[in-house]
């Protein structure tokens, strides 16, 4: 006599990864590296490439994404998005990373990329770059779709990258609520966040054909554990397992482990649309696909001018600046005046774009400081950066910082990072002010004593040259973001 299984009680083909988050050391595997259904871990990939889309000036938090037929049409788990609705990205963000709704993590690729399809492309993009070798992504969301696969492997390194590389949104993974601008949704992961101690995210999956994925982070002192399991055969007894994984996780991994990052991979943004940028109309189009006008974008800077001296200012004021940090600025000066030299890796943007998704009290880890950057002292600092200002009478200067503060609108500033010194944020706002001389000539550089670092601030700008200022720097690929009137 046949009994009848029922398909949401079979078992999907198993695999699990455990990894010591800090180094990245592989602390335990069982077929990590067999492509299995991801089912919605696939939405860390749509989340991740959200964040690197706000960081980069794409769209923002508050941009009102309209939703198109495809969208709306998604099957559950969904938030109910109707066509046509126009709801901001901070909620379809929301939406995605709490209750895993498949409608918004289709309206969100559709709003970075123009179409479902490209955003894929870009997924896989942005997967390869991060060394995900054995991963393909077809869609947004994870439902089943032929070819779409990954591996218990990749979707840790995924994990990672979303803790380390975006740490100003990772709070989002551990709300057991959350508001998503049409109701309050509660997170898919809840049992687990409240039953293991530490646990803090980040992302369940289940379809038939995938079983029931997880991949979890848990931390407990200076230790945190990332597990991914594969082919759970249901919440409860896919809960135990990677609960079980956890704990082998902490008893093998060290108790002091040097913390190496991931290297962020480079953004790649919207390769398909090459230097155009699509602007989708507001009202749907009859049949549902949104309208679009093409738009001319500036292209990136292909090459680096020699900056020009500031009025009043000779080049032998260049020398004995040089000379007093012993050639550490002479390297600064190259770097800019070369076009061939590489950029050095921004660091982590520490304001975020949407303040409200920032757990209250969460503080963001200062950038490490790039290995081969020689400390000065002190005095030698402040030396470089007082012999870079303009010479003026001390009444006269005193004048020049009171207009900036408060004529014209000047009342802007723009933020280049925060940094774990104040001589490597004096550093790089000394570089920066002598790579876009045309929009920063003028500003006040002025470095922030935070809990968390120093933050490297130019002050005194107006709003267009602010921003103008940050599109020119993200063009070579240096981090940064508006700063508003206080």
């Amino acid at each position: 006599m046949l009994i009848a299984v029922p398909m949401s009680v079979m078992a999907a083909p198993y695999a699990a990864m455990v990894m010591d988050a800090r180094s990245g050391e592989v602390l335990h595997a069982e077929n990590a590296d067999t492509p299995l259904h991801p089912a919605s871990l696939t939405k860390m990939m749509t989340l991740y490439i959200a964040f690197e889309a706000v960081e980069h000036g794409e769209l923002s938090m508050d941009t009102l994404v309209t939703v198109s037929r495809n969208a709306a049409a998604e099957p559950p788990s969904k938030l109910g998005l109707r066509q046509g609705q126009k709801i901001k990205l901070r909620y379809l963000v929301r939406a995605a990373a709490v209750k895993s709704a498949n409608d918004a993590a289709t309206a969100i690729g559709e709003a970075i990329a123009g179409s479902e399809a490209a955003f894929a492309r870009r997924m896989n993009r942005t997967a390869k770059a991060m060394g995900m070798t054995r991963t393909n992504f077809k869609n947004a969301n994870g439902l089943t779709e032929s070819g779409h696969m990954s591996t218990a492997r990749d979707m840790s390194m995924l994990g990672r990258h979303m803790i380390y590389d975006y740490p100003q949104y990772y709070n989002l993974f551990s709300r057991v609520t959350t508001h998503a601008g049409m109701r309050e949704v509660a997170n898919t992961n809840r049992r687990f966040l409240g039953q293991y101690r530490g646990a803090d995210g980040i992302k369940t999956g289940y379809t038939r054909a995938a079983g029931f994925n997880l991949v979890a982070s848990a931390e407990r002192g200076q230790e945190r554990i990332i597990t991914t399991v594969f082919g759970g055969r249901s919440t409860a007894s896919r809960n135990a397992k990677v609960a079980e994984l956890m704990d082998l996780g902490f008893k093998r991994a060290g108790t002091r482990v040097a913390l190496r990052r991931p290297g962020k991979p480079p953004y790649l943004g919207n390769k398909d649309l090459g230097n155009i940028a699509v602007a989708r109309s507001a009202d749907p189009s009859p049949d549902g696909a949104r309208g679009k006008t093409v738009r001319v974008v500036s292209a990136a800077v292909t090459r680096s001018l020699r900056p020009q001296s500031r009025p009043g200012a000779s080049g032998t004021d260049v020398a004995p600046l040089v000379a007093s940090v012993e050639g550490d600025i002479e390297t600064v000066l190259a770097s800019v005046q070369t076009a061939e030299v590489a950029a050095e890796p921004a660091p982590v943007p520490e304001q975020v774009a949407d303040a409200s998704d920032v757990a209250p009290g969460a503080s963001v880890k200062p950038v490490r400081r790039p290995k081969g950057i020689v400390l000065a002292s002190a005095a030698a600092v402040a030396a470089a950066v007082a012999a870079a200002e303009p010479v003026a009478e001390p009444v006269e200067e005193q004048e020049v910082v009171t207009r900036l503060s408060t004529s014209g609108g000047r009342h802007w500033g723009i933020n280049v990072g925060r940094y774990p010194s104040r001589y490597s944020a004096e550093k790089v706002l000394l570089k920066t002010a002598l790579m876009e001389t045309s929009t920063l000539d003028g500003s006040l550089r002025k470095v922030v004593n935070r809990s968390s670092g120093f933050d490297a601030n130019f002050m005194g700008l107006s709003r267009e040259t602010a921003d103008l200022a940050c599109r020119r720097l993200q063009a070579r690929q240096v981090t940064c973001f508006m700063i508003g009137p206080s």
